[in-house]
């Protein structure tokens, strides 16, 4: 069975990848085409990629997880018209550990995450990672209450299995080069 990583983008205090992840994991189970299980990048304490000194224990740890998926669904916030300085730092960290996979992602911000989620294709595309074409975009103002609280909308769950549908056979292809 084919395992995909959900990965929660975000490490900041009062973050809301979460939320988003834990609602697309409920959603994709309930298909029971792959094994699908939470990656948080601020449960490896990746320190900046580069800067001497750093404590680089969480980065075997974090090559492993990556490595024993077959695809990805990234759960993406939008700061600052991009996606966060510590999934790049993530992503940064590795490289043959994501070739020959595939990906969708889910973004959210106040324009549904959108322009987050193109920078992360363009990242994807040189670490030879597939992305699939649907996208699920999660506005701030309708998706969640107060901008913190997740309440998708009801045509959220839609796009999920949309995303998925497109994902799992783009893997299972991508599983047979690797």
């Amino acid at each position: 069975m084919l395992k995909i990583g959900v990965i929660l983008g975000s490490t900041r205090e009062g973050r809301l990848s979460p939320q988003v992840g834990e609602w697309v994991k409920a959603v994709a189970e309930k298909r029971r085409d792959a094994e699908y299980e939470i990656i948080d990048i601020a449960n490896f304490k990746l320190p900046l990629l580069g800067e001497p000194g750093g404590d680089t224990s969480g980065v075997a740890e974090w090559s492993q997880s990556v490595a024993a998926c077959d695809g990805f669904v990234f759960i993406v916030g939008e700061y600052n018209h991009s996606i966060t300085g510590a999934l790049k730092n993530a992503l940064d960290y590795l490289r043959v550990e994501w070739n020959n996979k595939a990906a969708g992602i889910v973004s959210y911000g106040s324009v549904g995450g959108a322009r987050a989620a193109e920078h992360l294709r363009g990242i994807l595309g040189e670490l030879l990672v597939a992305d699939v074409r649907v996208h699920p975009a999660l506005s701030l103002f309708t998706d969640f209450e107060n901008g913190s609280v997740f309440k998708p909308k009801d045509v959220q769950a839609d796009s999920v299995n949309q995303m998925l549908d497109q994902l799992v056979p783009w893997a299972t292809a991508l599983k047979t080069i690797r």
